[in-house]
């Protein structure tokens, strides 16, 4: 009686396990209308951290212009790198974006299977794009680490 009972349960678990691979709940077009203001607003502190390092930089080659100094040859290079590394931010946030709208259009036309993988594109674009921000983020603090050498070395 026992056995029994034990491959009765192993049957209900092996059922329940593969009608939840194969449905999936049907995606509405409110869970990709809620990355559009994160997207959006990410996209915006991208923008505004571009352009105060695009300042900076433009000071610095003005400065470095004046007075040939290796530390300021040093901070140009790293604020290039770190544009760079906003510019792919952008790029991939956009692609965030323009998926989730993909996903919206396809949703349009009914095709489930299709808007998940939409979705799921736009989580990992900007997931991606947040990893990058990441690496940017701590690069800032190696520039900080620059600035600081160099008021030593006046010191």
């Amino acid at each position: 009686m026992r056995v029994r009972k034990k491959n009765e349960t192993l049957q209900h678990v092996r059922t329940f396990h593969s009608s939840s691979i194969i449905t999936m709940s049907p995606l509405s077009f409110n869970t990709p209308g809620l990355l559009f203001p994160a997207i959006s607003l990410l996209m915006l502190a991208y923008t505004n951290r571009f352009l105060g390092l695009a300042n900076l930089a433009r000071q610095l080659i003005a400065k470095f212009q004046e007075k040939r100094d290796p530390d300021t040859l040093s901070q140009i290079q790293n604020l290039r790198f770190r544009l760079s590394l906003i510019r792919y931010t952008q790029s991939i946030g956009i692609l965030s974006l323009l998926s989730c709208t993909s996903c919206l259009t396809v949703l349009a036309f009914d095709l489930q299977k299709t808007a998940w993988f939409l979705f799921g594109l736009a989580l990992l674009f900007l997931v991606a794009s947040l990893c990058i921000c990441l690496v940017e983020i701590h690069l800032s603090v190696r520039a900080l680490d620059i600035e600081i050498h160099t008021l030593d070395k006046t010191d």
